[in-house]
């Protein structure tokens, strides 16, 4: 059995951002219809170890159908080492045949996507006219994220927040902030993508009706957000099974009381299709938390795919 395999590079030159972002349309939408099967991903966490794996399948039906699987481990210590902290693999399978139609890396399909969800929910969230862009995190994720938010929205102003001194200053076109205060305060558009582990954003550094697209935290013992942003805010998910079982940024407010079961207005995919309301004034303070899902790393490699079998890109290999 022949399978091609494509590399990184290969990847995110087949992956543009606008591409993506219509094609994370199309997975949100489609996933809405209940046309997608996306199970929650299955954690592996060793006892006593700073590193896990996830495993994360998805299936289409239908005349094309296709199965995904992506495996990424997760490893924190590789941004002090320049890493991303995602290593892995996407593979796709004929749906009939069950035959390995590609394996392409994880880490770009996982940065590019996942900064094109946030587009997507920025697109549909946040105010008309915001200029004014945060970010907080200087790694993979906040490259990505500065290219898809100006993707969607013409930003004049951009601040970035980093632990690590000086490295906000290697993105271009951006300020470098002092502080998160610093980042956060009169800003429209907020993306967090750090690996904080307790909440750094503070319900009183963010403007009247900005929207935050909170990104770092993807497990339920870690949060960027504190309890009352998440309590004044319009919360918006990518899917709500994942976000009752994962998110730390809703999870600990809900334990504490602050919030209830219905606190989540809308998954992304939801108001695509037009089964749910999105901002509802200028004034509102609004969330997207983003986890991640299986069905947007298959829409993507599928993207992939076609565009390398009609480039005749990558090498094919015999399994």
């Amino acid at each position: 059995m022949s399978v091609r395999v494509l590399s990184e590079h290969d990847v995110r030159r087949l992956l543009p951002m606008d591409e993506c972002i219509a094609a994370m349309e199309g997975a949100l939408a489609s996933l809405a219809r209940a046309e997608l099967h996306n199970p929650l991903r299955f954690v592996v966490r060793p006892a006593g170890e700073p590193t896990l794996m996830g495993l994360m399948p998805a299936h289409r039906g239908g005349p094309d159908a296709v199965y995904s699987l992506k495996v990424v481990c997760i490893a924190p210590a590789n941004a002090a080492l320049g890493l991303d902290l995602h290593q892995g693999l996407v593979a796709l399978f004929d749906g009939a045949t069950g035959a390995t139609r590609v394996l392409m890396n994880a880490g770009a399909i996982t940065s590019i996507r996942t900064a094109a969800v946030s587009a997507v929910a920025t697109k549909l969230l946040a105010r008309p006219g915001s200029r004014t862009l945060a970010i907080l995190g200087a790694g993979v994720q906040a490259r990505a994220h500065l290219e898809a938010m100006r993707a969607v929205l013409p930003f004049e102003e951009v601040r970035v927040w980093s632990r690590t001194a000086g490295r906000a200053a290697e993105l271009e076109g951006v300020q470098e902030a002092r502080s998160v205060e610093e980042a956060l305060r009169g800003a429209d558009v907020v993306v967090t993508a750090t690996t904080a582990r307790e909440p750094i954003v503070s319900r009183e550094w963010l403007a009247e009706g900005a929207h935050v697209n909170a990104v770092g935290s993807s497990i339920p013992t870690t949060r960027e957000l504190d309890t009352r942003t998440i309590a004044d805010a319009a919360l918006f998910v990518d899917r709500r099974e994942s976000t009752l079982n994962e998110a730390g940024d809703y999870l600990f407010p809900i334990r504490e009381g602050a919030i209830g079961p219905d606190h989540i207005r809308a998954e992304i995919g939801e108001i695509l299709v037009g089964a749910a309301e999105g901002r509802r004034d200028d004034s509102e303070l609004t969330v997207f938390k983003s986890l991640g899902l299986a069905v947007e790393d298959l829409a993507a490699a599928e993207h992939v795919l076609r565009r390398a079998e009609a480039e005749n890109v990558g090498v094919e290999v015999e399994l």
